[in-house]
């Protein structure tokens, strides 16, 4: 559904994306992690026609974004990281807009706009004003109006940021009910429990590359069940174990105070690039 070659993109002399390749199929909830200045959202802005690329090659449901871009900008929908919709309309003037744009009929929007709303759970507030609505109803907002032309492809950038944990939960549900329909979702974000809660496949992105690919689950296997957090003077220093009474036994060997967990998808990020996902 999505098939990237050897995407690259620079700004002067820095390079933002180098060489990026990835294949993303249909129906699939792929995770595109890195820390601030990676280049995810360069490669984000470029699949959906929003900045040019420096070479490579992008094919959207089978429509190259460059000899093709109407056919392919129309398989896509885009939540973006800032809020963008227009706070004087209603919710469903905004839907409505979205609808014209993509050249849908009256009939159609109205229909698609209802079908939408309540499956965002809206469908109660499709009169009141944008500036009105919650964070939270605001981002579900968005991501109805990326939904309303049908797109076969949808492009999450940060979709939860700002939110609190019980709202980014309530996000994750739709995000999950939109890809159970058969929607093909390309996220981006800085919660690393969100890409493993939600992801089926994981790319880390590193200073405009990718420099692996593999489902949360076997990044995590690879180092281990369990680690050990702990302080020495160079900072702190983690120890991974697959077995937990390895790792307990190493805990209370040690001589300052430790912290035993689960290992999780930052540790695995971590262990690839030695940076952190979160700014």
């Amino acid at each position: 559904m999505i098939r990237i070659e050897e995407l690259q993109k620079s700004y002067g002399a820095v390079k933002a994306l180098d060489g990026v390749t990835l294949h993303i199929g249909e129906g699939e909830l792929f995770a595109y992690l890195g820390p601030n200045g990676a280049g995810k959202t360069t490669t984000i802005r470029i699949l959906n026609g929003l900045t040019r690329k420096g070479g490579g090659r992008v094919r959207l449901n089978g429509f190259d974004i460059d000899h093709e871009s109407r056919q392919a900008k129309r398989q896509c929908g885009f939540v973006p990281q800032h809020l963008n919709l227009d706070s004087e309309l209603t919710v469903r003037e905004n839907m409505d807009i979205h609808g014209r744009l993509f050249d849908m009929s009256g009939a159609a929007r109205r229909r698609r706009t209802d079908e939408l709303l309540e499956y965002v759970e809206l469908g109660d507030r499709w009169d009141s004003p944008v500036k009105q609505l919650s964070g939270g109803l605001k981002r579900r907002l968005m991501i109805a109006r990326a939904l309303m032309h049908e797109p076969r492809i949808l492009f999450l950038d940060e979709p939860t940021v700002g939110l609190d944990a019980g709202i980014r939960r309530r996000i994750w549900a739709l995000v999950k009910r939109v890809q159970q329909d058969g929607t093909t979702i390309f996220l981006t974000t800085h919660y690393i429990e969100e890409a493993e809660f939600l992801a089926g496949r994981v790319a880390f992105l590193d200073q405009g590359r990718v420099v692996a690919v593999d489902t949360p689950a076997s990044f995590m296997e690879r180092l281990g069940q369990w680690a050990v957090d702990h302080l020495e003077e160079e900072g702190i220093r983690t120890a991974y174990f697959h077995d937990n009474d390895e790792a307990k036994a190493y805990a209370e060997s040690l001589p300052n105070e430790f912290s035993l967990r689960r290992v999780n998808l930052e540790d695995a990020f971590l262990a690839q690039t030695g940076k952190k996902v979160k700014p």
